[in-house]
């Protein structure tokens, strides 16, 4: 009994020493892959029924800890992670996303919204972890060589440039090319306005969620008309519910030129002329050493600013943000200035039942674009004359004291200083979407969003008096240009979704009507000094209106058999009456092999799915708003009838065809999606062919035919085929460090297979227009070849390997040389494009790399075929023009229409680009009131490695002719959640 007591005793002495062993555990959840803190995480004692969950920054207290006690963190979506307690104050937890549950990701696609494993289209989704990090002014910068099949071409080196988007190549020959843009619901107008600048720049890039991006028929014929090119789905962020969580983004940018034109210097230029000038041409030779592009260009400096804030109830939710941007071009003078507002606010009411959305994206855009007539005349001025007289006036060619020299070449820097071009831009966007599950009936949703694109612009500026001294001829003048544009949108529609157990068959079906109106006004004013006149031009106001039924059905069957049929009826205010309503059908199936016996316990196999699908797209974007309705125009004053004293307005016929009617697409594409190795490994592969017939043309008419020298016809056809190849791999994915590589290839070829006109087509259709000579072109559109391929005279070489000065290859062998000897000698389009990427995380730091790359595009270079002969610099005996050291390599006299055609200057433009390089580190450093800090080190644009003799081997179209360089970009980043 002694004994019992003494134990007893033992273990009361004991107890309070047990009870000072427990303690509390502070801690912090945060996302592996972005550092932000996650709200709602469960944290629990593993085999205790005690637990808490983080509040809206991610952090939570669990009191009564013992030693060695498990604590299990989780969430839905990431992979669950212990943390065994050993006396610690306080914890740290990254939780990493869940690739199996990933799979029930929801994705965007037209009318609606399907899991990612159910989707049987040619879809790729990506969200922020899958952005290009960096100094980005706008949403296709972030995705620029992330998707397979979308090739996305810079614009220029201008903060805001318009690039050129294509998904699988574009499918017209003359009518748009560019992909449908639907943001927040709001299927957009392609294009901008007077003083405005890219369209896609006119969303703050960090208000964007995701982007979805719909390449085959199946996923885009919901979408009818427009959808012939893919469509962009842009998802900005919303709101989550919580206390109100405020984040800045800001970045400090430094962007300059790398390379330059090789004009020739002020040396060689004297040399030149010494060794070839005449008497009168050495005596105009000045004593300066100017390089015209150092004066032209400069180091550019540059900002964004953004904050957000977002919170919510239970029902409730908002975010609203605040972006400033302020970026100036390594051009002189040119600025893109913006400023923007999101506001998003969600509601969900009736016990869930009323869903209530209201979206806003408004931008004001300010831009000075200066004068990009300088980069060409940078290359082309005399580089030993300064840049100003002794008296401060800046230097131009004179024919005398008081008459400048009219053909000749003009001061750069006095084209860009002198001569004013501003611009400024307003967009909103915005929409109400109401979504309403029947009470009676919970599966059926009824939706109706209403929605509004509405643009306004002016673009505005001058020549100043100062300009070539304000002489006769100067061009002294003021103008302004104000444009609208306004685009509503109606979508009413009803969705019907229910599992059937008996059959386990799940059925969702949508229906509905949508309503699209475009309104566009113009004004052109313009006041010349000369002439002490104002010529206003009123464009007349276009009226486009879009009408469409739909009907989707999505068909699941046992999880794994998968079928969707959709049709839509669009009708076009373009066309007559007879052709006005065109149908646009789409099915497609898939097969998830992975659900099957045979597989599901094949552990190495995460998901097979197969995918195949056809469906038909339409087009009707030929630029004209009415090219099919018979109407006059009203002349201007230069064209007024006088009869008596009085002056009467004549009106003049313009083109149309009543027979114009609906560009087609249908596309056939083969996928497979794949998933290996818990997955580790993850990929896709697609195969398509897409056909386009009525093919929309803007061409030519023969002799005494309409009523102009141009009409719009529907031509012929074109075919395109491509193998798409994407993946990822994770070699290391451990606690603290996580290393992932992926890319994707494209492979593509397209041919002209029908081109019918009303004038002989033998030799083909001219395109591609070029500086030098009179109305020459380089490329030719021609049934079996690929569209704007280069058609060219095949240049003749000494036995030095040099070309031989007018010299070309008889290649008919008749004895002549004449325009029965040219052929097509490749093309801009390449044939194989490809994006690889690679990110490491190691603890609190961060490392990506983004390249790019393209083989089998050609480049003519129109800047040596334009500057690169002996006329060039010896044209007149009045004045001097500056050549290109190319000259020097070819000893070419005379830019006659045959050298300008040589296949000389189709050179090979395939590149390797090295786009992005990114640092950055999170603080684990605790500061008060900061729950996320970190500091973010990029550069943009850093190496190209290509054969392309020119500054750029990446411009649309595959004529380079004095085009805006590309910078260098430097950026500092630094991003922070309170």
């Amino acid at each position: 009994m002694k004994t019992i007591y003494k134990k007893l005793l033992f273990l009361f002495l004991l107890l309070p020493f047990t009870v000072l062993a427990q303690s509390t555990l502070n801690g912090t959840v945060v996302d592996k892959a972005t550092g932000q803190p996650i709200p709602g995480v469960n944290v629990n004692v593993q085999g205790s029924k005690g637990g808490t969950s983080t509040d809206f920054d991610g952090k939570f207290q669990l009191p009564n800890l013992k030693n060695g006690d498990k604590v299990v963190v989780s969430f839905i979506g990431y992979v669950s992670t212990t943390v065994t307690f050993s006396g610690q104050k306080t914890v740290s937890v990254s939780l990493e996303e869940d690739t199996n549950q990933l799979k029930e990701v929801v994705v965007q696609v037209g009318y609606g919204t399907v899991k990612k494993k159910d989707a049987t289209g040619a879809v790729t989704v990506l969200g922020a972890k899958d952005f290009n990090k960096g100094p980005v002014a706008s949403a296709d910068q972030m995705i620029q060589g992330r998707v397979a099949g979308l090739q996305i071409i810079n614009g220029g080196g201008s903060p805001g440039a318009d690039p050129i988007v294509r998904i699988r190549s574009g499918s017209s020959l003359s009518a748009n090319n560019d992909p449908l843009y639907v943001i927040d619901g709001i299927p957009v107008a392609n294009g901008g306005v007077e003083g405005g600048r890219n369209p896609l720049s006119t969303i703050n890039q960090n208000d964007i969620e995701s982007v979805s991006v719909l390449k085959d028929a199946s996923a885009t014929a919901i979408y009818g008309s427009r959808a012939s090119n893919g469509v962009i789905i842009i998802t900005t962020k919303k709101g989550k519910s919580g206390d109100i969580k405020v984040s800045y983004n800001g970045n400090f940018q430094v962007s300059e030129i790398t390379q330059q034109v090789d004009a020739l210097s002020s040396g060689q230029f004297r040399d030149f002329i010494n060794a070839n000038g005449t008497a009168a041409q050495k005596a105009l030779v000045g004593t300066a050493n100017t390089n015209w592009q150092d004066e032209i260009y400069r180091t550019a400096l540059g900002t964004d600013q953004n904050v957000s804030a977002s919170g919510g109830s239970d029902n409730v939710s908002y975010r609203a943000s605040v972006g400033y941007t302020n970026l100036n071009g390594v051009l002189l003078r040119d600025n893109f200035e913006r400023t923007t507002l999101g506001v998003s606010l969600t509601g969900d009411f009736f016990d869930k039942h009323l869903k209530v959305q209201v979206n806003n994206n408004t931008s004001v855009i300010k831009s000075n674009y200066s004068t990009t007539g300088a980069v060409g005349a940078a290359v082309g001025f005399d580089p030993t004359q300064s840049v100003k007289n002794p008296d401060g006036t800046y230097f131009q060619w004179m024919t005398n004291a008081t008459e400048f020299n009219q053909l000749a070449g003009k001061n750069p820097v006095a084209m860009i200083e002198q001569q004013d071009n501003l611009g400024t831009f307003n967009r909103s966007i915005g929409n109400v979407q109401l979504d309403y599950k029947m009470h009676f009936l919970p599966e059926l949703k009824a939706t109706a969003n209403l929605g509004y694109d509405q643009m306004s612009g002016r673009g505005y500026g001058g020549i100043n008096g100062e300009y070539l001294y304000g002489l006769k001829g100067s061009g002294h003048n003021e103008y302004e240009n104000i444009e609208k544009r306004n685009n509503k949108l109606m979508d009413l529609y009803l969705n019907y979704n229910k599992k059937i157990e008996s059959i386990n068959t799940q059925f969702d079906v949508t229906g509905g009507y949508t309503y699209q109106d475009f309104r566009e006004e113009k004004t052109k004013s313009n006041y010349s000094y000369d002439t002490n006149n104002t010529v206003v031009e009123l464009s007349l106001p276009t009226h486009i209106n879009l009408q469409s039924f739909f009907g989707r059905a999505n068909i699941t069957v046992a999880d794994k058999y998968l079928l969707t049929a959709s049709i839509r009826r669009d009708g076009t205010s373009r066309f007559t009456k007879d052709y006005r309503w065109s149908n646009f059908p789409a099915v497609s199936v898939a097969w998830k092999l992975n659900e099957e016996g045979f597989l599901k316990d094949v552990t190495s196999i995460n998901s097979l799915k197969l995918r195949g699908g056809w469906g038909i797209t339409g087009q009707q974007n030929i630029g004209n708003a009415y090219p099919s309705i018979p109407l006059y125009l009203a002349a201007n004053s230069a064209a007024q009838y006088q009869l008596g004293n009085t002056f009467y307005t004549t009106y003049r016929p313009q083109q149309y065809n009543s027979n114009l009617r609906w560009e087609e697409t249908s596309t056939i594409n083969v996928g497979v999606d794949f998933a290996l190795f818990n997955n580790r490994v993850t990929g896709t592969v697609d195969a398509y062919q897409r056909t386009t017939d009525h093919l929309l043309l803007n061409t030519l008419n023969p002799a005494f035919f309409g009523f102009s020298n141009r009409g719009d016809y529907n031509v012929g056809s074109m075919k395109n085929k491509g193998l798409e190849i994407s993946g990822e791999v994770i070699p290391v994915q451990n606690k603290n460090l996580e290393w992932r590589i992926g890319g994707n290839i494209t492979f593509q070829d397209s041919k002209i297979t029908a081109l019918t006109t009303a004038q002989d087509n033998t030799p083909g259709l001219e395109a591609g227009s070029i500086s030098g000579g009179t109305g020459n072109t380089i490329q030719n559109n021609q049934v079996g070849y690929a569209p704007y391929s280069f058609y060219v005279f095949e240049q003749a070489y000494g036995a030095d390997g040099k070309p031989i000065d007018g010299v070309f290859v008889d290649r008919n062998k008749d004895g002549i040389v004449n325009q029965d000897d040219m052929y097509r000698f490749h093309k801009p389009a390449a044939d194989i494009f490809y994006g690889l990427y690679t990110s490491l995380t190691y603890k609190s730091w961060d490392f990506s790399m983004n390249w790019r790359g393209s083989w089998g595009n050609y480049m003519y270079n129109n800047v040596d075929s334009g500057n690169g002969t002996y006329s060039t610099i010896k044209i007149r005996e009045t004045d001097l023009s500056n050549g290109v050291e190319n000259l020097l390599e070819t000893g070419f006299k005379k830019a006659s229409d045959f050298q300008l055609k040589s296949d000389y200057y189709v050179q090979d433009a395939s590149f390797v680009k090295l786009d992005n390089v990114t640092v950055g580190y999170t603080f684990n450093q605790k500061i008060k009131g900061i729950s996320m800090l970190k500091l973010t080190a990029s550069a943009q644009n850093v190496l190209t490695i290509t054969k392309y003799e020119g500054l750029n081997p990446e411009i649309s179209g595959g004529i380079d002719n004095n085009i805006y360089p590309r910078p260098i970009t430097f950026m500092l980043g630094l991003n922070a959640n309170f």
